[in-house]
């Protein structure tokens, strides 16, 4: 069965004829007749009752009459859904997500509702790596990830930049400042996670005190930024970097200091390909919730 037998099914059935169903198809008679025929064949029942001057439905017919409708109309609704899609309008977006600072995700997941109505948005939360290799794999269509840089079966759509900060102890000399560069830091042990728990932000801190000439030595590793602070406070010097994902902690013996030439970047890790129409209205809502 073809859409196209329903469709002259359906015709000659409302013009009462074979001929009028023609021109309203705007096809030759025959071509109806002779789908109308297979179709009966394959029902294995008569649709139309052709002994009299005018076409009638058999009463097979006139029951089938109301499902082909149906089927006409649930394909025009396919077609219709389908367009949207392709037009980012409509849809599942699997979206890979992460802590970031006050309501800024769910304002632009707000605006993109405001874009796209009908575009619905499937987040999962992963660990970092994690993130990256559902993109590569297609079980995710994009995910946000901080500190990514362009690599093998992935691209970097950056979106937002937010400042780093240091903590390390309030007794310290350091700590005097308001604001730390990268090169002072250098004779302190630097706590930071295992690269592997995390391989963007990892690398974008060790590059960066390469960048500025100094190898830290290698303190304990980051855990958690709670248990990470209350080491640094009691136990010997030392210091971590992190970005804000609540509002900045205040722990008692820990100095916090804004970072004054390292920030990281969060990107929209993609497959390398020109995104679609709704990765595109995304991206639009992504770039228009500032940073907080």
């Amino acid at each position: 069965m073809e859409l196209r037998q329903l469709e002259y099914f359906v015709a000659v059935a409302e013009e009462g004829g074979f001929g009028r169903a023609a021109r309203r198809m705007n096809i030759v008679q025959s071509a109806v007749s002779q789908q109308i025929a297979r179709l009966e064949r394959e029902f294995g029942v008569l649709l139309f009752d052709r002994s009299t001057r005018h076409v009638r439905l058999t009463g097979a017919g006139d029951r089938l009459l109301d499902e082909a409708r149906l089927v006409l109309a649930a394909s025009r609704r396919m077609r219709s859904v389908a367009g949207d899609i392709a037009a980012g309008d409509d849809g599942t977006l699997r979206l890979g997500t992460l802590h970031v600072p006050g309501d800024r995700l769910y304002r632009a997941l707000n605006t993109l509702a405001a874009i796209a109505p009908r575009l619905q948005v499937r987040p999962r939360r992963l660990a970092p790596a994690e993130r990256l290799a559902a993109v590569r794999s297609g079980e995710l269509d994009a995910a946000l990830v901080r500190a990514l840089r362009p690599s093998a079966g992935l691209e970097a759509l950056e979106v937002w930049t937010d400042p780093l900060y240091v903590a390390l102890p309030a007794d310290h000399p350091l700590a005097d400042s308001s604001r730390l560069r990268l090169d002072r830091l250098g004779h302190l042990p630097l706590r930071l996670a295992a690269r592997e728990a995390n391989p963007p932000f990892h690398d974008l801190v060790t590059e960066a005190c390469g960048a500025a000439g100094i190898a830290p030595p290698v303190g304990p590793p980051f855990t958690t930024l709670q248990q990470t602070l209350a080491d640094i406070a009691v136990g010997p010097p030392s210091w971590t970097v992190f970005y804000e994902v609540a509002a900045l902690p205040t722990v008692h013996r820990i100095a916090i200091r804004p970072l004054t030439d390292l920030s990281v970047t969060t990107s929209l890790a993609v497959v390398p390909r020109p995104p679609g129409p709704a990765l595109r209205h995304l991206l639009d809502a992504l770039h228009r919730t500032t940073n907080t």
